[in-house]
């Protein structure tokens, strides 16, 4: 069976992420010009564009398409400004990053995925201002900073580690909280500290190193 890619990826814009909420004009042209089915795996292609999250193997899982469109949303990226990605995944989200943003760097801890994500990048022809680096955002640092940071898997507490790397006035979005009801907030980096704005509900895998320490129940 031959699937119509570009007639599915209207619907998924259509008929899951406008009703979403998602209004951003940039956002809608970004998720109705880019190839999703190319950042995921072949097994499940064909559940390209569907409202459910897709395994990418090794624990990770892509985002539902309504969560990126969501996401890029909150960011409110410029054409000129420069953005850190933890959490690679599938790379989906870093051409749109690209596609929005004028430099990405990605941090992706699992080397396979990395590569993955390098590769599905370069087929596609998308990514050319992405830069992905393996790495563990948790013991990675750099003197560098960003406009927007976007993490890519919860974390149990907030990770206000990462808000380190933004400049003044950039944003970080970020998914806490306790499975299955996880908060999803944009902190911006403003003169008297972070500040916090509560976005949505949501539900996602942990970034490697970010789940909830194990409750010992006696």
């Amino acid at each position: 069976m031959t699937i119509d890619y570009p007639s599915a990826r209207e619907k998924m814009v259509e008929q899951q992420v406008r009703p979403w909420d998602v209004l951003d004009l940039r956002v809608l042209e970004t998720l109705s010009a880019l190839p999703r089915e190319a950042f995921v795996p072949p097994a499940h292609r064909a559940l390209a564009y569907a409202d459910i999250e897709l395994p990418l193997g090794h624990g990770q899982k892509m985002m539902k398409p309504v969560i990126e469109g969501r996401t890029l949303q909150a960011l409110a990226l410029q054409p000129g400004e420069e953005v850190l990605e933890i959490g690679t995944g599938s790379g989906f989200l870093s051409a749109c990053l690209g596609a929005l943003a004028r430099e990405v760097l990605s941090l992706e801890i699992v080397p396979e995925l990395a590569a993955g994500a390098r590769a599905s990048l370069d087929a596609a022809g998308l990514g050319s201002n992405v830069r992905i680096e393996t790495a563990d955002a948790f013991a990675w640092d750099t003197e560098r900073r960003f406009d927007a940071v976007v993490v890519t898997g919860a974390c149990a507490e907030l990770p206000v580690r990462f808000a380190r790397w933004l400049r003044p006035g950039g944003r970080l979005f970020a998914v806490h909280g306790h499975s299955p009801v996880m908060e999803a907030v944009l902190a911006h980096n403003d003169v008297n500290g972070l500040r916090l704005e509560s976005l949505f509900e949501t539900d996602l895998p942990y970034l490697a190193g970010a789940a909830p320490a194990p409750q010992f129940v006696f």
